[in-house]
């Protein structure tokens, strides 16, 4: 049985710290994940590695054993209840692979998705001693959204290992951004909790407006008439339209703010962002001889009147 070395699977240092090695399992999942690259066996056992990695040392205490004692790790609590020493390690490990036994410590193994060297931690097989348990595996998965959809509170189902699960999807979820949907990972061994799912939301913008966290930006035209003289222009924002008015002799670039018409706080009912517009000034095009003549006129007394 050959000793794994989780750290360089998941292509971390063995000071990682927990969010480190949870960038760096979420990272390669993805890339090595079954869904995006299909019938490919050894894409398949690089995800398996992994989540095999991932399985221990995300959990403090796991990592810590593993850290201690290596590739006896399953035998943690009996050798420190035994006074037994990690630096005489090789020493057992020797006499192990030449016969003798260790009955007092080990068990049957049977094969499993996962490595023998993670199952031989793990205690996988029949023991005489009561075995530990421990926490499922977490899972990861993403979920693709339009951007009307992040508006809005909503119910959504999708398939996460072969389980449909049904999920409401807060108002205001923004792009990259994680939620935890605790006890929906992998089952708990001999017992214990289940695991956590993950899911990364993949927000996609196809709307007239730029969203920045909670607030919302759009450009609109507006006529030189408008712009000139003032006047009032309907807006259009996420949730329908609104009538606003425009000052006389507004210039174009101008930005004015509306209030609370931007995207849902998460998780805050009845809180919104603003709504930023833009104006761009619209010049007329195919004058008739009649606008063109008043055209001239208008220039002709703004120039006299300087």
């Amino acid at each position: 049985m050959d000793y794994i070395d989780y750290y360089k699977t998941l292509e971390i240092t063995k000071t990682a710290t927990e969010a480190e090695i949870k960038k760096a399992y979420r990272k390669l999942a993805r890339k090595y994940h079954p869904d995006l690259n299909p019938n490919d066996k050894e894409a398949e056992k690089k995800f398996k590695e992994i989540n095999e990695a991932n399985e221990v040392l995300s959990n403090p205490e796991n990592r810590k054993k593993y850290d201690k004692y290596g590739k006896d790790w399953k035998h943690a609590d009996e050798f420190e209840k035994a006074g037994y020493d990690p630096n005489q390690q090789q020493q057992q490990y020797s006499r192990q692979q030449s016969g003798q036994d260790f009955s007092g410590f080990g068990g049957d193994f049977s094969g499993s998705d996962f490595s023998d060297f993670f199952n031989s931690m793990y205690g996988s097989g029949r023991s005489s001693r009561a075995q530990s348990k421990y926490r499922g595996q977490d899972f990861n998965a993403e979920l693709r959204l339009d951007l009307a959809s992040a508006y809005t509170t909503h119910k959504q189902s999708l398939t996460v290992n072969g389980k449909n699960i049904r999920i409401t999807i807060p108002a205001g979820v923004e792009n990259g951004q994680v939620i935890k949907i605790p006890g929906h990972g992998g089952a708990g061994v001999n017992g214990g909790p289940n695991g956590d799912l993950y899911i990364t939301f993949l927000i996609e913008n196809n709307s007239d407006f730029k969203r920045d966290g909670n607030n919302l930006y759009s450009n609109v035209d507006l006529d030189l008439y408008t712009a000139i003289l003032g006047g009032e222009i309907s807006i259009k924002t996420f949730d329908g339209k609104v009538k606003i008015k425009v000052p006389a002799e507004t210039q174009t670039g101008t930005k004015v703010k509306l209030k609370g018409k931007g995207f849902p706080v998460y998780k805050k009912d009845n809180q919104f962002g603003d709504l930023y517009v833009t104006y761009n000034l619209k010049i007329p095009t195919k004058l008739s001889e009649k606008e063109k003549e008043l055209f001239a006129e208008l220039s002709k007394l703004r120039n006299h009147g300087q």
